[in-house]
C-alpha cells in the first residue's frame, strides 16, 4: 500500500473510524506511534469491519494502549481487504504523538528510556527502577530549579551545598556515588560539574535507581540522573515561555521556539533568567541564573538523523549560604527543638538569615557545553550511533567555608578559601546496534561500542584561617584577594597551590537484550575502562611540584531478567556491580592515588504495572547495595589509613500514579533504607560499623494532586513531602530531626496562557535539609513564599 503522510486532528481521526477503517500500527518508536489508515467500502454488518472498528475505536480512547494493538486476518473478508489494494481509496497516514496535557502518561511505562539503557528499551523492558519527571510535571509541581526537580524523585534529598550544589543523596549513598548526566553523558565527576540551574531548559529527567557503571562509567552506585534538555522537533512550529515574581524579589523569565524550517530540519532556541535576593531568605545572598541554548536538527529521511546542539549556562551566589552553625543551649537566643547532640549544641532560630561570609565572597560557574548526535540506520536491523561532547567551565569558589563556635572566645572561628576551576572535557561514543529476530522467533537486541575521554582541570587552592565573628552581631570582614599576604608561606596554617590534573578514558562496552519467549526478556551488559591520571600538584610556597600517576582498568557487569505476567503486570530482577574512586580523581591526593577503586554490587527486584486500563501506573522495588574498600584506618595502627570498611544499604521504594477521575490526578512516591556504615575506624581507632551514613534518612515519601475543573478553566494542585531524620557526621552524634513541608497552586488557564499563584512551605515549617562540609553547620530549609506566574504556548 503508499500512505501519504499528515497531520490530522483527533477529530477527524474519529471520523474516520466511523467509515470502515483499517489500520495498521507500526513499530513505537520513542513516544509516537505510526498508524496507517485505508478505507473500503464495505457492508457495515461485516463483522470482521466492525471487530477491527471497535478495537481501534477503544485504543483512541485510551482503553487500549496503541503499543498494545494487532491485527489477526481471522477471515477471507480480512484477507480480502488487505491484500486488494486496487479498491482501497487511501486516507492520510496519521502520526499520533503523546497526549498533550501529559495526564494520561502517569509513569511512562511504555516510553524509550535513554538513561536505563543503549538498546533502546521501554521503561517496562528495563529489569530496574525508571522514572521519568517532564518539564510539564515540573511546572505543574512549582519545581524552579535542579534541585527543586531532584528533591521531587521518590527516595531523594537535595543540598546546595556551595561546593556542590543540588547534590543528591539516593538509595543510602551520595557525593559521587550518584551520578548526573547531561544528554546521557556523564561529564567528569557529577560533584565537580553540577549547578543548580533554572529547571526551564530541560525537556524531562530520567531517574535509574542503583548501579550504572556498566552503562556510564566510575560512580554511579546509588543512581543516575539524566538531565535531557529541550530538542528541536519536526513536528511543527511552537512558543513557550514564563514569567513570574514572588518572595525574597525572585524574579523568573524564560522562553522556547521550536520552529520547522522545511520537511527534514528545525531549529530550537531557548533562553532563561532568574534573580533573586535569596531562596532561602538569607542576608546578602544575591543569586542569578541563566541559560541559553540552541538545537539544530537534521533529518533528510528516516535513516540518517543529526542533532546538533550548543548551551551556555551561568550562575552566580554572592555570598554563599554555608548553613546555620551550632551553638550552646546555654548561648542561643531561640534555640530550636529540630536536632539532636551529644555535645549540647543547638540550632537557634536567631540565627536564620544570617550570612557569615565576608563581603566580596561568591560561587560562580560558566560552561558552554557543544553536542553532536548522529543516528544512521546502515541496514533494516543495523544502527549506527555517534555522540561527539565538548564541555568547557569555570568556577570560582571565594567563601568562608566553616564557622565553628569557640566556647573560650564565644565567636565562630572561621577560615577562608580561595579555589578556580578552568575545566576543559571531550568525549565520543561511538556505538552500533543490532534489532533482529534469531532464527525467526527469538528477538535479540545488541549493542556494542567504545567511549574515548578527555578531562584537562587546572584548579588554583588557596587555604588559610580568618577573623573570628560574633554569632548574632557579625563583623563580617572583606574576602581576601588572590594575592593577599594571608595565603603566604609566612602565615601558619595557610596552604597555596595549584593542581594540574588530566584524565584519560578508554573504554569499550556491549549491552543485549534476548526474548527467551515474548513475554520473558533476558538483560546483561558489561563494560572495560582504562583510566590515566595524570596528576602535577605544585606548592606555592616552595614552588616544589609533586607528580603522580594513577592508572586503573575496572570492569562492570550486570545481568537482569523481567517478565510480563501479562500485558500489564511486569516483574524484574537484577544484579549489577560498579565501581568508584576513594577521591575523585581529578583531585586526589598522592597517598589516595594508592589505593584501588573501592567495589561495588547490587541486586534488586521489582514490579511495574499498569492498572484499571491504564489509569493507574505503579513501580514497587526492593533492593540490597554494598560498597566494599572505602577508607578507614587501621585497626592495629591508627595512624595508617587503608582500605577494608565498607557500606550497605538495603531499602524498598514505591511510585505510584494514577487518574482517580477524569479531572484528578494523583502521585505518590515512598522510599526506606536502612543504611551502615561496617568496619569503619576513624579518629582515635573510634569504630563507626553499625552507624548510619551522613545525609540519609531512613524515609522519605511526597505526594502531589492535581484537579482540573469541568465547569471552569481552573486548576488546584497540592504538593508535600517528608523527609525522615538524618545525621550530619559518621560518628552520629548530631541528628536534624524529620520535618514535613506543603505546597499549593492554584492557576486559571485562558485561550493560550495560564496564571498560577503558588504558596511554598504555607506552613513555614523550620527545618533543616542537608548538612555540609562541617557536621555543625546545616542547611535550613526555605521559608514560606509566594510567587505568581504567567505561562504561554501556541
Amino acid at each position: 500500500m503508499l500512505f501519504i503522510q499528515s497531520n490530522i486532528s483527533s477529530r477527524e481521526i474519529k471520523s474516520h473510524v466511523q467509515k470502515n477503517i483499517l489500520c495498521v500500527v507500526n513499530t513505537q518508536s520513542e513516544n509516537e506511534t505510526q498508524v496507517k489508515i485505508s478505507q473500503k467500502t464495505v457492508l457495515a454488518e461485516d463483522p470482521a469491519i466492525k471487530t477491527i472498528r471497535l478495537v481501534f475505536s477503544a485504543s483512541l480512547l485510551g482503553f487500549i494502549p496503541f503499543s498494545s494493538l494487532s491485527f489477526a486476518a481471522e477471515n477471507e473478508t480480512v484477507n480480502g481487504l488487505l491484500e486488494t489494494q486496487s479498491e482501497v481509496a487511501q486516507l492520510p497516514s496519521i502520526k499520533m504523538t503523546a497526549q498533550e496535557d501529559g495526564q494520561r502518561q502517569l509513569l511512562y511505562l511504555n516510553q524509550i528510556s535513554h538513561v536505563g539503557s543503549g538498546l533502546k528499551l521501554t521503561a517496562k523492558e528495563t529489569p530496574a527502577t525508571v522514572e521519568t519527571y517532564t518539564q510539564e510535571q515540573m511546572q505543574q509541581k512549582g519545581l524552579r530549579t535542579v534541585k527543586d526537580a531532584f528533591a521531587n524523585i521518590t527516595g531523594a534529598i537535595v543540598g546546595n551545598v556551595p561546593g556542590n550544589p543540588a547534590v543528591l543523596s539516593m538509595r543510602g549513598f551520595s557525593d559521587s556515588a550518584v551520578s548526573v548526566l547531561q544528554d546521557g553523558i556523564r561529564i567528569s565527576d557529577s560533584t565537580m560539574m553540577m549547578r543548580d540551574l533554572d529547571s526551564w531548559k530541560y525537556e524531562k529527567i530520567e531517574v535509574l535507581k542503583g548501579p550504572a557503571s556498566v552503562l556510564y562509567g566510575l560512580g554511579s552506585l546509588g543512581g543516575t540522573v539524566n538531565m535531557i534538555t529541550r530538542k528541536p522537533s519536526l513536528d511543527g512550529d511552537e512558543t513557550d515561555g514564563m514569567l513570574s515574581y514572588g518572595s525574597f524579589n525572585t524574579v523568573r523569565a524564560a522562553i522556547s521556539t521550536n520552529q520547522k524550517l522545511d520537511e527534514s530540519t528545525a531549529l530550537l532556541l531557548q533562553a532563561s533568567y532568574s534573580d533573586s535576593d535569596s531562596l532561602y531568605d538569607i542576608d546578602h545572598q544575591d543569586t542569578k541564573k541563566v541559560s541559553v541554548g540552541s538545537g539544530l536538527l537534521y533529518q533528510p529521511n528516516d535513516d540518517l538523523s543529526m542533532l546538533f546542539s550548543v548551551d551556555h549556562d551561568y550562575d552566580k551566589a554572592d555570598s554563599t549560604y554555608q548553613g546555620s552553625p551550632l551553638l550552646p543551649a546555654s548561648v542561643a537566643k531561640r534555640p530550636g527543638n529540630i536536632l539532636k547532640s551529644a555535645d549540647g549544641l543547638v540550632l537557634d532560630k536567631s540565627l536564620r538569615h544570617i550570612n557569615y561570609n565576608p563581603e566580596g565572597a561568591y560561587s560562580s560557574s560558566e560552561s558552554t557545553t557543544v553536542n553532536w548526535k548522529t543516528d544512521y540506520k546502515l541496514t533494516p536491523n543495523w544502527t549506527l550511533n555517534n555522540v561527539m561532547t565538548y564541555f568547557k567551565a569555570t568556577r570560582d569558589f571565594f567563601e568562608a567555608p566553616d564557622q565553628n563556635y569557640d566556647k573560650d572566645l564565644k565567636l565562630f572561628k572561621r577560615n577562608v578559601e580561595r579555589i578556580t576551576h578552568n575545566h576543559e572535557f571531550w568525549s565520543n561514543r561511538l556505538s552500533l546496534s543490532n534489532d533482529v529476530n534469531l532464527f525467526g522467533k527469538y528477538r535479540n537486541r545488541l549493542s556494542i561500542g567504545t567511549e574515548y575521554n578527555h578531562t584537562n582541570l587546572t584548579s588554583l587552592r588557596q587555604f588559610a584561617d580568618f577573623t573570628d565573628v560574633d554569632p548574632f552581631a557579625p563583623d563580617v570582614g572583606i574576602m581576601p584577594s588572590g594575592g593577599d599576604p594571608i595565603w603566604g608561606k609566612d602565615n601558619e596554617g595557610s596552604s597555596n597551590s595549584v593542581h594540574k590534573s588530566k584524565v584519560d578514558t578508554i573504554a569499550v562496552f556491549a549491552e543485549d537484550a534476548f526474548n527467551l519467549t515474548p513475554d520473558w526478556l533476558i538483560v546483561g551488559g558489561a563494560r572495560f575502562e582504562h583510566l590515566d591520571a595524570k596528576r602535577d600538584v605544585i606548592n606555592l610556597h616552595n614552588n616544589n611540584t609533586e607528580k603522580f600517576n594513577p592508572t586503573f582498568n575496572p570492569v562492570s557487569w550486570r545481568l537482569g531478567t523481567i517478565y510480563n505476567i501479562n500485558p500489564d503486570i511486569q516483574i524484574y530482577g537484577q544484579y549489577s556491580t560498579a565501581v568508584t574512586p576513594v577521591n575523585s580523581l581529578l583531585l586526589i591526593s598522592s597517598d589516595d592515588s594508592d589505593f584501588k577503586l573501592s567495589k561495588g554490587k547490587s541486586a534488586e527486584l521489582g514490579f511495574k504495572t499498569s492498572l484499571f486500563g491504564g489509569k493507574t501506573d505503579v513501580i514497587g522495588s526492593i533492593y540490597w547495595i554494598e560498597l566494599n574498600d572505602i577508607l578507614t584506618q587501621d585497626p592495629k595502627n591508627t595512624l595508617l589509613t587503608v582500605q577494608g570498611g565498607s557500606q550497605t544499604s538495603r531499602g524498598a521504594e514505591l511510585t505510584a500514579s494514577t487518574m482517580i477521575t477524569p479531572q484528578l490526578r494523583a502521585d505518590l512516591g515512598l522510599a526506606w533504607v536502612d543504611a551502615k556504615y561496617h568496619g569503619l575506624i576513624e579518629d582515635n581507632g573510634a569504630d563507626r560499623s553499625g552507624n548510619r551514613p551522613v545525609n540519609v534518612p531512613k524515609h522519605v515519601a511526597n505526594a502531589s494532586v492535581n484537579y482540573k475543573f469541568n465547569s471552569v478553566p481552573v486548576s488546584l494542585t497540592a504538593y508535600g513531602k517528608y523527609v525522615g531524620g538524618f545525621y550530619t557526621d559518621t560518628a552520629n552524634s548530631y541528628f536534624v530531626k524529620g520535618h514535613a513541608t506543603l505546597d499549593a497552586s492554584i492557576s486559571y488557564a485562558l485561550k493560550n496562557m495560564t496564571f498560577t499563584l503558588w504558596g511554598r512551605n504555607l506552613s513555614n515549617e523550620y527545618y533543616g535539609e542537608y548538612s555540609g562540609y562541617s557536621p555543625t553547620q546545616i542547611f535550613i530549609g526555605a521559608p514560606r513564599s509566594v510567587e505568581l506566574a504567567m505561562t504561554f504556548k501556541y
